[in-house]
């Protein structure tokens, strides 16, 4: 069977093998549309399926394949550090348990004296965590408010293109793979700084933000919120030509559906994105007050911003907390909404979704 997770290397063996391997390869992407064609949308998931198409069919399963490296990749994210101010550090770690190792950044405020809370950044495929940190300027509202952030790294040896494996069934399990790695390391930044699980959460773009929503799904007592910007419903696919079927909106391919839902969730997603469909976005939604269940009040909210329209649905429980925010941005393309422009796959117009992410998951009062 051919697994097509761009991990580490399987090499085929023989010649018939290899004729099956690349006819089976040819034929999957075919029928999903990938081959021929191009996908405009200028974002990491499209770069990704860009790199799928463009895929030397000689030997499918080695250009599947990565080499383990660390640090900034050519052609990979921003090459600028963020900005530190005086007393604040950006640390560099590797974390490590039976499930795998991962590098990360860390951002510490200056002000250490009581730590607000643990924000984990996942970031979206061709990114890493200092163009992440620059383009969704987290570092600035850590030092404002006084929480530390987590950007973990993507090794290319684990996805050739530096994306979380969200549609891999390995890594949408608690317990192994990808979730128990970013958990881990969540827990032990957690324990370094005495923060309880009340106070942790998880936010990504893209790829970054499908394994967040896996993480509040296997991981609901860890995190106790979610922020998914352009990203896609749990188990929503199995392989990469099923995650070309759920980015596309072209029907549920899950064989897993959610179970507990415990998360609170903020989803941001644009009309314009041309590379994950808008109805993802609908779908984490649902997903969570499907199996939250209990009464709620739904409201509904709209606004400009700078010229650009949008609409905020907010369900809460019977006391006022709010379960889910669904932010919807008029013309808004696979970028993260309100973003710096020095870093990648960011759209400065707003909304700001950092600044309204950090207000729901503290639960405070917008600034």
């Amino acid at each position: 069977m051919i697994r097509l997770n761009a991990g580490a290397p399987r090499p085929a063996t023989g010649d018939a093998r290899l004729t099956a391997a690349n006819a089976l390869v040819r034929r999957t992407l075919a029928q999903h549309g990938l081959i021929p064609g191009a996908d405009t949308d200028p974002g990491p998931m499209a770069h990704f399926r860009s790199q799928m198409q463009k895929l030397d069919f000689a030997n499918p399963l080695a250009r599947l394949s990565g080499t383990a490296q660390s640090g900034v990749m050519a052609g990979f994210g921003a090459s600028a550090e963020p900005t530190i101010p005086p007393g604040a550090v950006f640390e560099t770690g590797t974390f490590s348990n039976g499930s795998g190792s991962r590098e990360y950044r860390l951002y510490v405020p200056s002000k250490t004296d009581e730590i607000a809370g643990v924000v984990m950044m996942l970031h979206g495929c061709t990114q890493n965590p200092e163009d992440f940190a620059v383009g969704t300027g987290m570092n600035a509202l850590a030092e404002d408010r006084g929480f530390v952030v987590v950007y973990p790294r993507q090794s290319r040896g684990d996805n050739a293109q530096s994306c979380w494996n969200w549609f891999s069934r390995n890594d949408q399990n608690r317990d192994r793979g990808e979730p128990a790695i970013l958990a881990g390391m969540a827990q032990k930044v957690a324990a370094r700084f005495d923060v309880g699980a009340d106070r942790m959460f998880v936010a990504g773009l893209s790829a970054g933000a499908a394994m967040a929503v896996i993480l509040g799904e296997t991981h609901g007592d860890t995190f106790a919120a979610v922020g998914a910007h352009s990203g896609l419903p749990y188990g929503a696919a199995r392989d990469v030509p099923s995650a070309f079927a759920v980015m596309r909106g072209s029907g549920d391919q899950r064989l897993v559906l959610p179970a507990k839902g415990r998360a609170r969730t903020i989803v941001f997603h644009g009309t314009g994105d041309t590379t994950v469909h808008p109805s993802n976005g609908q779908t984490i939604g649902s997903d969570l007050l499907t199996n939250m269940g209990g009464q709620t009040i739904q409201t509904e909210t709209t606004g400009t911003c700078n010229g650009r329209s949008w609409t905020c649905e907010t369900t809460t429980d019977t006391t006022g907390t709010p379960l889910l925010e669904h932010w919807t941005i008029e013309g808004l393309g696979h970028a993260w909404s309100g973003g710096q422009p020095a870093g990648t796959y960011t759209d400065a117009k707003g909304p700001d979704a950092s600044g309204e992410m950090v207000r729901f998951f503290f639960n405070t009062e917008s600034n």
